[in-house]
C-alpha cells in the first residue's frame, strides 16, 4: 500500500511527464513546492520501491507500477473534484479537498463516486434536486416541488398540481 506522500510525488511525476516529456528534481521541487535535496531523497526511496527509474542529475521516469499508481490517483482526483463542483463548491476549493481525500477514499467510497459523477454528467440538465440543495445550502430552508405537491416552486417558478399523473 502506498502512502500519501508516495502517491503525491508520482501524481506530480506522470503531471510533468505528460506536459514537457519527462521530468527533473527542479520539476518535482516547484510542482510540490519543496526543496531540491528533500526530492532526490524521495527520489531514492521511490527507486528502491520500484515506482520510478532515477539517475542522478538526469531525468526520472516512472516504471509501470509507478505509473499506474499515478494515474489511479489522478483519476481519483478528478472524479472527486467534478463531484465537488456538483455540489456547488469553487473550483479552488473543490481541487484542494479533492488532493486530501483522494488518499483516504474506501474503493467501495470511490466507485460510489465514480457511478454518481458519471450519472450527473450522463443527464446534461442538473436535476432539480440539486438545484433545491443550492437553495437549502443557502437559506436553511428546505422545498419540496414534487408532483405530488401544491403550488409553485420558489427555485424554478414551475406550478404543480396534484392531480399530474
Amino acid at each position: 500500500m502506498t502512502t500519501e506522500r508516495t502517491e503525491d510525488y508520482l501524481k506530480a511525476i506522470e503531471k510533468i511527464i505528460e506536459k514537457k516529456g519527462y521530468a527533473q528534481v527542479k520539476d518535482v521541487s516547484r510542482e510540490l513546492e519543496l526543496s531540491s535535496p528533500s526530492v532526490t531523497g524521495m527520489f531514492k526511496k521511490l527507486t528502491k520501491m520500484g515506482y520510478i527509474n532515477y539517475e542522478k542529475y538526469g531525468g526520472v521516469t516512472l516504471t509501470a507500477e509507478g505509473e499506474r499508481i499515478a494515474k489511479k490517483t489522478m483519476e481519483k482526483h478528478s472524479t472527486i473534484r467534478d463531484f465537488l463542483l456538483i455540489i456547488g463548491l469553487d473550483e479552488e476549493i473543490a481541487n484542494h479537498d479533492a488532493c486530501r481525500i483522494e488518499h483516504i477514499l474506501t474503493p467501495q467510497t470511490f466507485d460510489r463516486f465514480t457511478k454518481f459523477v458519471e450519472f450527473m454528467n450522463f443527464n446534461h440538465e442538473l436535476p432539480l434536486c440539486l438545484d433545491h440543495f443550492k437553495y437549502f445550502y443557502e437559506t436553511g430552508e428546505n422545498i419540496d416541488c414534487t408532483l405530488s405537491s401544491r403550488g409553485q416552486c420558489p427555485v424554478h417558478g414551475k406550478e404543480y398540481k396534484t392531480d399530474q399523473k
